[in-house]
């Protein structure tokens, strides 16, 4: 499968269009990036994922591909020469599948409430936070079988759905003054996120917490200069 005609619409720092970034690099899969401002609901977001309207969208050739984690599973079996990105059994692809949903439908919700919370409001915020990473520990353990990634011996598709979140996750400890990924409650994935940043073959385009830093800054500046100026 060539790798011509393959466009990724998007911005380089949302944990989404990132999911997309490692699964093409681990693939080797040549793109062009498209900026899209996804708080811009026109012009080719719009034509591009009418029904969403939301990055990232992957065009390959003339058709369109929208939600991260679908997308990945696309170039999975696309691209099917390259590593494999889930897991051949059907009971470990299913398991995932399972983990990566959680991810998003239950897990980063809760994450998502942290950037406003305060006070009592936010220690109920990161126990849900906390409680949930202690279920992914179990879940690396059991999915990684020993070996140094969820996927097994090479990054996968679940590595990919939380290996992208980890960069404002460090964003957030730095913000807020809390350990997070605590090395005590949960030594196997703060081992795994070493492993992330140091893999050769995604440590180039994991996203780097301290270039997150500088955007978030520098977004905050732009929406709300009094609050900026107060952190």
């Amino acid at each position: 499968m060539g790798t011509s005609g393959v466009k990724l619409l998007g911005i380089l720092p949302s944990p989404f269009v990132n999911r997309v970034v490692l699964a093409l690099k681990i693939k080797s899969v040549e793109y062009e990036l498209v900026e899209v401002n996804p708080h811009e609901k026109s012009g080719i977001l719009v034509e591009a994922n009418p029904v969403q309207k939301k990055i990232p969208i992957l065009i390959h050739g003339d058709k369109p591909v929208c939600e991260s984690l679908i997308i990945v599973q696309y170039i999975d079996e696309v691209w099917n020469e390259g590593p494999s990105l889930l897991p051949s059994d059907p009971y470990d692809r299913a398991m995932a599948l399972f983990w990566a949903d959680y991810i998003d439908g239950k897990w980063y919700e809760s994450f998502k409430k942290l950037r406003g919370s305060e006070g009592e409001a936010r220690k109920v915020v990161l126990d849900e936070i906390s409680e949930g990473l202690v279920f992914l520990e179990k879940a690396f353990a059991d999915c990684s079988k020993g070996k140094p990634f969820f996927g097994g011996e090479n990054v996968g598709y679940l590595d990919i759905a939380l290996g992208s979140i980890v960069g404002w996750i460090k964003v957030s400890e730095t913000l807020i003054g809390v350990k997070i990924f605590d090395e005590e409650k949960l030594p196997l994935l703060v081992g795994w996120v070493d492993k992330m940043y140091s893999d050769s073959s995604v440590k180039d385009v994991m996203l780097n917490p301290q270039t997150l830093l500088e955007f978030y800054k520098k977004l905050q500046l732009a929406t709300n200069p009094e609050a900026a100026a107060a952190e």
